[in-house]
């Protein structure tokens, strides 16, 4: 009967990875995102607070061997000391990135996009914050930099949020999950394609 009445009924259903949500669901997704740039953002200006009393004037000291350790720095780049004679510069690409960030928040639909969007904004607060509100001044701010990994480079807890939120996208991206929740038509279609052809 179905063969002449037209395609499966599961064809009309859209592909969704499970976090796809109606419109009531959505404010909680959204929450879950501004919640996570919040803890993000209070958690690392509080290490930095913590980082400015207690290192500062100190040689450092180790915590995991010679891999991890505490070391106080004032960083006017970016990553790695990069662009350490352009912090202004620095600090508008931050803005930049800031903004794109929250550009992307009315497309928002799954959980997990929510929390590597989140840990990503929240990353960048914390560094921008650095840029605007510490010294030498506006947008010359340096950013404070504290965790040093065995000698190759020192970051703050903003670092690892934006490390954190990026490789957690790069999987979303590479899994096929859309912003929304949802999965490109087409790589449905061929799962359906081969599933007919087995039968």
């Amino acid at each position: 009967m179905q063969e002449h009445t037209g395609a499966p009924l599961s064809a009309t259903q859209p592909p969704v990875d499970g976090e796809a949500t109606p419109a009531r669901s959505r404010a909680r997704i959204l929450a879950w995102y501004f919640i996570t740039a919040i803890v993000v953002l209070g958690i690392d200006q509080a290490s930095k607070v913590w980082a400015l009393r207690t290192l500062d004037g100190e040689p450092g000291a180790r915590l995991i061997g010679d891999l991890i350790g505490l070391r106080l720095i004032r960083n006017s780049g970016a990553a790695f000391s990069i662009g350490g004679s352009m912090t202004w510069v620095m600090s508008l690409v931050a803005v930049g990135v800031t903004v794109a960030i929250l550009a992307v928040v009315p497309r928002i639909g799954s959980a997990r996009w929510s929390l590597a969007l989140g840990l990503l904004l929240g990353g960048s607060l914390g560094n921008l914050y650095d840029r605007f509100f510490r010294e030498p001044g506006p947008l010359q701010g340096h950013v404070i930099d504290f965790i040093d990994y065995g000698g190759l480079f020192v970051g703050n807890i903003a670092d690892i949020a934006i490390v954190g939120g990026a490789g957690l996208l790069l999987w979303l991206v590479f899994t096929n999950i859309g912003i929304d929740g949802s999965r490109p038509q087409h790589a449905v279609g061929h799962r359906h394609t081969k599933e007919d052809t087995d039968e």
